[in-house]
């Protein structure tokens, strides 16, 4: 997904109303509009990246990610049996909350980064999805715990 346009636009917009501003202020919207470009970047990322979050939520059968190729993004749909090849138990417990989303920031060590990547990878979820999963199953009991996929389509216990 090519994003320039809209970063185009918006740097479009912003001389637009700075030419109502006189000589000076459009001299300050060039000058902004440059350093401008990476902090509209990040936002629209995160932007995207919670959509596809939220998305995620909502669907049974799939997870939406999103991949940067160089400073574009894609939007990646992972298709999940995980309604039909879980079993009820497994099913239930990876149902979203139909309540609202938090948001936090969790700091991790450095050495379980990839582990935790590495056990998303394997479930073939999202690691955003992986840890929702975890956290429900943890706070449930453990009854439900996530398990990890076989690499052929199935679920291991």
């Amino acid at each position: 997904m090519d994003i320039d346009p809209y970063i185009t636009r918006l740097q479009r917009e912003l001389a637009l109303a700075a030419a109502a501003g006189g000589p000076e202020a459009q001299e300050l919207a060039e000058r902004l509009t440059g350093t401008l470009e990476s902090g509209v970047r990040l936002a629209m990322l995160e932007l995207l990246t919670a959509a596809a979050g939220e998305i995620s939520l909502d669907l049974d059968d799939a997870v939406v990610e999103v991949r940067l190729r160089g400073l574009d993004p894609d939007l990646v749909v992972t298709h999940t049996d995980r309604a039909v090849a879980a079993g009820p138990a497994q099913a239930a417990a990876t149902e979203p909350d139909t309540g609202g989303t938090a948001r936090f920031s969790l700091r991790l060590p450095d050495r379980l980064k990839p582990r935790l990547d590495e056990a998303a990878e394997r479930a073939g979820i999202s690691v955003n999805a992986w840890l929702v999963r975890t956290i429900s199953a943890a706070l449930d009991g453990g009854a439900s715990r996530p398990a990890p996929r076989d690499g052929r389509g199935g679920w291991v216990r």
